[in-house]
């Protein structure tokens, strides 16, 4: 279950990074509202993974899923590069994660 809850939390730090980017500098209130939210979210699931799960593991994995999926959402949704660097590092970390993950 705990592992569910990080998952989940890493999402929702996706969701709170891409609504930050739309608030544009908390200047607009639907999406500051829904950062906050999401914010609030990410946070508590993370501290009740972190209940069983040792902290190195839960932030690595819980902050790359949040950079991955940020990276994701921008070159998806936002129109951001896409170039063969920036793929190398999501692969690097996505490999860090996994290696965190198994040790």
């Amino acid at each position: 279950m705990s592992w569910i809850l990080l998952i989940v939390a890493g999402l929702l730090e996706v969701v709170w990074a891409f609504a930050m980017k739309q608030s544009a500098g908390f200047s607009r209130l639907n999406p500051t509202l829904l950062m906050l939210v999401a914010m609030l979210g990410s946070f508590t699931l993370l501290a009740l993974a972190m209940r069983n799960l040792p902290l190195g593991t839960a932030y690595m994995i819980w902050t790359g899923i949040g950079a991955v999926g940020a990276f994701i959402v921008g070159v998806g949704f936002l129109g951001e590069e896409l170039s063969l660097q920036r793929l190398i590092a999501a692969a690097l970390i996505i490999a860090g994660m996994v290696t965190m993950k198994l040790s």
